[in-house]
């Protein structure tokens, strides 16, 4: 392990642990030159069982993450392959995962869910859209942090991978249960952009609801069974993402995008407020045209009096 007060490359000194994980251990340092401070990814290499096989897949997750700009997505400094650890020098992240706010808070509030969805689609659009297409493939809270100004970053890109048109054998029990989609368990198809949109609607379920689809009952439910205070616009979307057909869901995160801006119009509240409105647009209109007919009847029975007066 590195030591507190250590220098990494010369030039990264190591502050304190912030976080491990089941092969490696990540550290707060400090750039003293630029003044800056970066998160420090260390694997080491003896407490790794087939190490070069986890180095292959590190490289592979730095080398998508360094082709990389968004603002929800960390960006990769340097790495350093040494003989006795794979580093990795990354942006540090402040902040929290959601899966932690889950555990403090229980289901969070919907209307922070649905932001933090929209930046969550806006990413996906943009991996899905990197040529060749990114799918990231372990969307869930842990993997996602909560920043203090109440923005998200997605990390952890171990799973994903470029897309590969008819590469049927690219996804043998990748992701994590629960959240991952059926298709990511080998012999059900091809994991591509759909994938991620599953990913995400079950993401959704756990924060909106606090229930974990990892745990029984191993389902996805309507959401308003389990409160039935939240968006009905909601409910669809989740239930639309999560759909076993990757055909039956959004095809895109375009598509998905839309519907988030526009779920509230969806809710059963908004329709009824909106045939409440066309009823009284329609009683008005009727009165509109009872007044007409009747202001009508009245000047021609005028105009009759008149005349027969006359003759």
């Amino acid at each position: 392990m590195l030591e507190i007060g250590s220098l990494v490359d010369g030039k990264y000194k190591i502050l304190n642990k912030v976080g491990q994980g089941g092969m490696s251990v990540v550290y707060l340092a400090m750039n003293e030159k630029a003044n800056k401070q970066w998160a420090v990814k260390e694997v080491r290499k003896d407490g790794v069982k087939d190490f070069e096989v986890v180095r292959q897949g590190l490289v592979a997750e730095t080398d998508i993450l360094k082709k990389l700009n968004h603002p929800n997505l960390p960006s990769i400094i340097d790495v350093i392959d040494t003989d006795e650890s794979f580093i990795i020098i990354m942006d540090y992240i402040q902040g929290n995962s959601l899966n932690k706010a889950l555990e403090e808070f229980g289901a969070q509030p919907q209307e922070n869910v649905i932001a933090w969805a929209k930046q969550l689609t806006d990413v996906l659009g943009y991996l899905h859209s990197r040529t060749p297409p990114i799918i990231y493939r372990d969307m869930k809270p842990a993997n996602i942090m909560l920043k203090p100004d109440g923005n998200i970053t997605l990390i952890d890109f171990g799973t994903a991978r470029e897309y590969k048109e008819k590469n049927l054998a690219d996804t043998t029990c990748l992701g994590t249960v629960g959240y991952a989609a059926p298709e990511q368990f080998g012999g059900m198809g091809q994991t591509d952009a759909r994938t991620d949109i599953y990913c995400l609607g079950a993401t959704l379920y756990h924060l909106v609801t606090g229930m974990n689809p990892c745990e029984p009952p191993y389902e996805i439910k309507p959401i308003r069974q389990i409160n039935p205070s939240l968006s009905a616009g909601l409910e669809r979307i989740i239930l639309k993402c999560t759909q076993r057909d990757p055909d039956d869901r959004y095809q895109s995160a375009a598509e998905l995008m839309f519907a988030l801006d526009h779920y509230k119009e969806d809710d059963d509240d908004f329709r009824k407020k909106q045939k409440r409105k066309l009823a009284a647009f329609a009683t008005s209109l009727c009165l509109a045209f009872l007044c007409a007919a009747v202001s009508l009847w009245g000047y021609l029975s005028a105009e009759q009096k008149k005349r027969a007066l006359c003759q």
